[in-house]
């Protein structure tokens, strides 16, 4: 068909003495093989064509019916204007039909053509003008109407669907000729043999033409901004903690980080339960391996561990007791502890839970670590442009001896300035865990105001004394979604074109490198 079509195009040219419109010239050839024929043309540089693109209005069912027999408003009324003394409401379906008089009568009222006594209808007026037909006629004559509102409206209303339409200009060019001479792309031995390289007409080769796009797997945002999260925690010495375990139970989920069991973050709106099995065991060491791989392949038995045992039931009683009566110069919070609520299990709703069982661990063997971690948590949210069920929590802790607020602030301006951060605000916040908690917020230059980018403060003594951390050794913890920093950099302002089903492949693909240093 091609080949044919392309000579068809240069006769049509040939006899034409300006452009032609190439849709209007071949009807009924699809769009593809037009732009391939004018393509091969126009490299030529035999035509030149131009592509107009613009959309038409077609018609439906019911406005070809309009435009062919009137509107349902101007039958309604021509149904009372032919009724000399009124016509009844109820009988006005029997001689329009049920669907036209629904429609027509509301509009009829509308354009004041009708008026109603009690149950009789009655003409307003003598003559009317039907707009509604007459612009349906004059779409169905030339695909558009110049009020774009008339168009609007008969969208609504369902009586056109609009459609894109793609058409070519076309005209002679600089190397316009009517015959078509094959170009051959491959210089052969015959050619050499024969003598026929000197008369063949050989295709030049094209330097601008683009290559074929090689097919690749690209990195998702989110994972681009973690990575640059990692290293400037990598670079200020933290250690990576395991985050492997998206389902908890609700000890070390909320029991461990002193939140009471009556907190409304524990509700079903606002946590994920798991159903079966109902409960979990009661906090426990993880069973030693009993070889472990080294990175050259080899296999060893871990030595035993060069600290003292772990006390896992006292553990689960301290954390019971401070809870119920109060423990470690606590008060507690004075209710009955219920270990079934304890032992529930739940989607861990952060990342913290990870940190607790970390610092139980560190408990062991007291000294001083910086742990970071980020991983994806869980949340009974109501989904918009701004909130999921699930995201990311980056997370750090600091343990060591002496720490005070002081240095909570400081190192929060020294671990933000490396994301490009520089003006910073703290407020006063309520955390379960942490006291004293802080609000941090940043100062957004793209956005030109004050925008809250993570929570922070110092965990609780009834948190970190139940484990057996020295009561001299103080904790800084703080936390920040993933996802935030992420839409910002890619200004994305819908979190679910980031996350989940509705991501842009295209934009996994294409979007650029990041450094959260730079702008």
């Amino acid at each position: 068909m091609a080949p044919d079509l392309l000579t068809q195009v240069l006769d049509v040219l040939s006899n034409a003495e300006g452009s032609i419109f190439i849709n209007d010239a071949f009807p009924s050839v699809d769009f593809t093989t037009i732009k391939s024929v004018l393509d091969r043309l126009g490299s030529r540089e035999m035509v030149i064509y131009r592509q107009i693109d613009r959309e038409e209005a077609n018609l439906t069912p019911e406005a070809e019916g309009i435009a062919a027999d009137g509107s349902h408003e101007a039958k309604v009324f021509e149904a009372v204007r032919k009724a000399v003394e009124g016509l009844k409401i109820a009988d006005l379906p029997g001689i329009v039909g049920k669907e036209t008089a629904k429609v027509g009568q509301g509009k009829a009222f509308k354009e004041g053509w009708i008026k109603k006594d009690k149950d009789i209808l009655r003409a307003a007026t003598d003559s009317i003008q039907d707009a509604s037909r007459e612009q349906l006629q004059t779409i169905q004559q030339t695909k558009t109407h110049s009020d774009s509102k008339v168009l609007s409206d008969l969208r609504k209303r369902k009586l056109i669907t609009m459609q894109k339409v793609i058409s070519f200009e076309v005209k002679k060019g600089p190397k316009f000729a009517k015959d078509f001479v094959k170009e051959e792309t491959d210089l052969t031995a015959d050619m050499l043999a024969t003598g026929a390289w000197k008369t063949v007409k050989l295709k030049p080769y094209n330097f601008k033409a683009m290559g074929a796009p090689t097919m690749s797997g690209a990195l998702h945002p989110l994972n681009k901004v973690r990575h640059e999260f990692r290293q400037i925690f990598f670079e200020m010495g933290f250690e990576e903690m395991p985050t492997n375990r998206y389902v908890e139970t609700g000890f070390w989920n909320f029991d461990a980080l002193f939140v009471p069991q009556q907190h409304p973050a524990r509700d079903l709106q606002d946590t994920f339960y798991i159903a079966d099995p109902p409960v979990a065991d009661k906090p426990r060491a993880d069973p030693l391996r009993k070889t472990e791989k080294l990175a050259d392949g080899s296999i060893r038995t871990p030595k035993s561990q060069d600290h003292r045992d772990q006390d896992y039931e006292q553990y689960w009683n301290d954390i019971k007791e401070v809870h119920e009566r109060g423990k470690f110069g606590s008060i507690g919070y004075r209710y009955p502890f219920k270990d079934d609520e304890s032992l529930r299990l739940v989607l861990r709703t952060h990342t913290t839970a990870v940190s607790t069982y970390m610092l139980y661990k560190l408990a062991a063997n007291p000294h001083p670590v910086r742990y970071f971690s980020i991983d994806r948590v869980f949340r009974n949210e109501t989904v918009d442009a701004t909130h999921l069920a699930e995201f990311h929590q980056v997370e750090g802790v600091i343990a060591d001896y002496g720490l005070s607020l002081g240095g909570l602030i400081g190192f929060m301006e020294v671990f933000f300035g490396k994301m490009g951060i520089h003006r910073l605000r703290f407020k006063p916040a309520y955390n379960p865990y942490t006291e004293p908690s802080l609000e941090i917020f940043g100062y957004h230059e793209g956005l030109n105001k004050w925008v809250e980018i993570g929570n922070s403060g110092m965990f609780r003594p009834e948190m970190l004394e139940p484990m057996g951390l020295p009561k001299d050794m103080r904790v800084y913890g703080w936390g920040l979604s993933l996802e935030r920093p992420t839409m910002i950099k890619y200004g994305v302002s819908n979190i679910r074109e980031l996350l989940g089903h509705k991501v842009d492949l295209n934009f996994v693909e294409s979007n650029p490198a990041v450094r959260l240093e730079k702008d």
